[in-house]
């Protein structure tokens, strides 16, 4: 699904990715951890198509097509969603119309029908409930007001809309307390398929309780310089990353 081939990117004149290499198959979760400044949400933006970064060199393919060329609307379209550390909010604009624009302009791009205002407001109940939300929500600004683990429940509850191919999580459990980890985790759980997946980007272990990786990959210096299985992580948690990097 994805194939990333000696990525590297800059940001000005500074490098953070320095190689990057990272397959993803479908049914896959990947967790990417790494201290502060190793490049984890670099990796997420790049991925995303946010110009603020440079791909200097290497390839990112996704289902067998080099996407570096491509918008992040593009991207979207494709089947690529990032959920951000620190979702932005947009006065003035309700839920229930930013979804119902988004999801109508991805099915106008795979040559579908729009959904009427019915058939959405129908999925859209169904959705919510993926991710214990009050249904009002649907009509206030998006993000506007929104504690911290609502801001990430609602970006959950914009994944269980659009169903992406390929879901990236940058930093997902920051801020939040045990309850709403658990319900955000518990909505990415339920949106797992066979034919998706996703990467969670995390510096802490915690995450992993809920959302249990299938491959965790250790990041640093703009490098990936271990990956193993879920054991990794609780390795991580016990050890912190020194005796990895100076190892």
């Amino acid at each position: 699904m994805l194939n990333i081939k000696d990525l590297h990117a800059s940001i000005g004149e500074k490098e953070i990715l320095k190689g990057i290499n990272l397959q993803v198959k479908p049914g896959e979760i990947h967790a990417i951890m790494g201290p502060n400044g190793s490049g984890k949400s670099t990796l997420s933006s790049v991925l995303a198509g946010r110009d603020t970064y440079t791909v200097t060199s290497g390839e990112i393919e996704f289902e067998g097509k080099n996407i570096l060329e491509l918008s992040p609307e593009e991207r979207s379209i494709a089947g690529i969603f990032l959920g951000f550390q620190y979702p932005i909010e947009i006065p003035g604009v309700t839920n229930v119309n930013f979804m119902r624009t988004a999801v109508n302009e991805h099915r106008k791009a795979k040559g579908l029908e729009p959904l009427n205002a019915a058939a959405f407001l129908k999925i859209m109940r169904e959705k919510m409930e993926v991710v214990e939300m009050n249904p009002s929500f649907s009509s206030r600004g998006v993000n506007v007001g929104f504690s911290g683990g609502e801001k990430k429940r609602n970006e959950i509850f914009q994944m269980a809309m659009l169903e992406p191919k390929l879901a990236i999580l940058d930093e997902t459990d920051s801020g939040l307390d045990v309850d709403a980890l658990r319900i955000v985790a518990t909505g990415v759980n339920k949106l797992k398929r066979p034919d998706n997946a996703t990467i969670v980007i995390t510096h802490y272990q915690r995450l992993l309780d809920y959302i249990v990786p299938d491959i965790v990959h250790i990041l640093y210096n703009g490098q990936i310089i271990k990956t193993a299985g879920k054991e990794l992580a609780l390795e991580v948690e016990k050890r912190g990353y020194d005796w990895l990097i100076n190892g």
